[in-house]
């Protein structure tokens, strides 16, 4: 069943958006009487049947409402450093939204090589990934941040910095368990620096292991993505 956004939908009759009713009726072909799926990102599900296939005002009538209550006994929070192929990032945004995740932060750290991205575009890739995995909740995509500020503001009972330097870390699927607010930390190509580490557990943070391996940015970011949701979602 097609799926489209409709964050601001509120009635029994709803009009798509120029781009959704063009690539609709353009694209998928939809035709009067055809069953569609909407979702609003906050939780709401909301099945449809078209009522006039038109490219530029594609109209639907709502036939039942289905809310979707929180689907994870946990709460998950990856801040990430955007890595400097921006393709890189958008892989680990689709691929986080649809095993499951509720915010993302990208973060500035002492060796971040990409300093600015298109908030945009990256909406754009988790509408996309919600829509692809039929899911009611959008994550959360917060504005870029420096490093030291996104610890000074963090007051979760569990934070955790992953990183690669020698030192006692603890294996990230010993610490999982229901009913947790994690905030993960995953640092740039380059590793966070050794004073942004020191800072980070000054602040109360937890130095963690994502396995053997030295991985990429965004392929760290999936590890820990997987191993909550896998690990956190067993009672």
């Amino acid at each position: 069943m097609h799926v489209f956004y409709t964050p601001d939908i509120q009635d029994n009759a709803y009009v798509l958006s120029d781009t959704e009713s063009k690539h609709a009726v353009r694209v998928l072909r939809v035709n009067a009487g055809d069953k569609v799926l909407l979702t609003d990102g906050k939780g709401t599900l909301y099945h449809a049947e078209v009522a006039l296939p038109n490219p530029k005002r594609c109209a639907l009538n709502i036939l039942k409402t289905e809310h979707v209550a929180a689907e994870r006994p946990y709460r998950l929070h990856i801040a990430i450093a955007p890595t400097k192929n921006i393709d890189r990032l958008e892989w680990f945004l689709e691929k986080a939204t649809e095993i499951g995740i509720d915010e993302i932060t990208p973060i500035l750290s002492f060796h971040s090589e990409r300093k600015v991205i298109k908030e945009e575009r990256l909406e754009k890739v988790l509408v996309a990934a919600m829509k692809q995995s039929i899911k009611a909740w959008k994550p959360r995509l917060n504005p870029i941040l420096p490093f030291k500020e996104f610890i000074s503001a963090q007051h979760q009972e569990e934070v955790y910095i992953a990183h690669c330097h020698p030192s006692n870390k603890t294996p990230l699927a010993q610490l999982c368990a229901p009913h947790k607010n994690l905030t993960v930390l995953i640092g740039p190509e380059g590793d966070f620096s050794v004073e942004e580490v020191e800072l980070a557990m000054q602040a109360g943070a937890t130095a963690i292991s994502l396995g053997a391996s030295r991985l990429r940015t965004e392929t760290a970011g999936l590890v820990a993505c997987h191993t909550v949701n896998l690990l956190c979602s067993t009672p």
